[in-house]
């Protein structure tokens, strides 16, 4: 996939949002920590309003085979890019919180969310693949399922409210997951197959390329719901 996706661009796409990361939450203070996350969040944001709202709609007007090419050159870049920015604007906004101490009673809240997150998304992912009698999936689903089982069961003993707008955050933020991780990015791997396979389906690809630009409709309206949250967790109490 590196090579239809340009190799250059493959490792740009995840070792530049990445590196960032670990130098902020390693070396940076905290207006660097912010602008990390702030800028992997508008571009995650971004795209997805953009395939929805500009993609979407034009290739929707044209004929089946035509937009699968746009796909087959498309989907490749977007399988390192997207999930590259989501994570790493997940996992700088939740240590953006702890490092500004907003974020009270952390560990069981984030022990909820990594399960609430995780097994959905394994779930989903195992459906689109018809893998639930794969040994691979079912050893991952084991691995993850004990993980945060004993996540869980070392932290929620301990559980407390934390502030709602967080939990508000952290709910969203767990759809987000959902969806990108067990939904979108299986469904660009699948269309990845379908275009490497001896003879590439079209119909399939195109069919799994429309609905990924339309729930990138869905992710956008989230991610601008967390947003609104975010702001008002950093200046609501001004």
């Amino acid at each position: 996939m590196a090579n239809r996706a340009n190799p250059a661009f493959a490792v740009g796409a995840v070792a530049i949002p990445v590196l960032a990361l670990v130098y902020v939450l390693q070396w940076g203070n905290r207006p660097q920590h912010i602008y990390v996350h702030v800028m992997a969040g508008v571009l995650w944001t971004g795209i997805d309003l953009f395939m929805a709202m500009v993609l979407g709609p034009v290739l929707g007007g044209l004929a089946v085979e035509e937009r699968a090419n746009v796909f087959q050159r498309f989907t490749p870049k977007m399988t390192f890019l997207m999930p590259t920015l989501a994570l790493v604007t997940i996992a700088g906004g939740i240590t953006l919180a702890l490092r500004l101490e907003v974020f009270s009673n952390a560990q069981p809240w984030l022990a909820l969310f990594t399960a609430a997150s995780l097994l959905p998304a394994i779930i989903l992912i195992g459906w689109q693949f018809d893998a639930f009698r794969d040994w691979r999936w079912l050893a991952v689903f084991a691995v993850v399922l004990v993980g945060s089982g004993g996540y869980l069961a070392v932290t929620l003993p301990a559980f407390a409210m934390t502030e709602p707008s967080i939990a508000v955050a952290l709910g969203i933020v767990t759809v987000l997951s959902v969806l990108g991780f067990g939904v979108l990015m299986p469904g660009e791997v699948r269309m990845y197959r379908e275009m490497v396979s001896e003879n590439p389906d079209t119909d399939v690809i195109s069919n799994i390329g429309m609905r990924n630009a339309k729930l990138s409709g869905i992710q956008g309206v989230f991610q601008l719901a967390v947003i609104v949250v975010m702001v008002w967790i950093r200046w609501g109490s001004l």
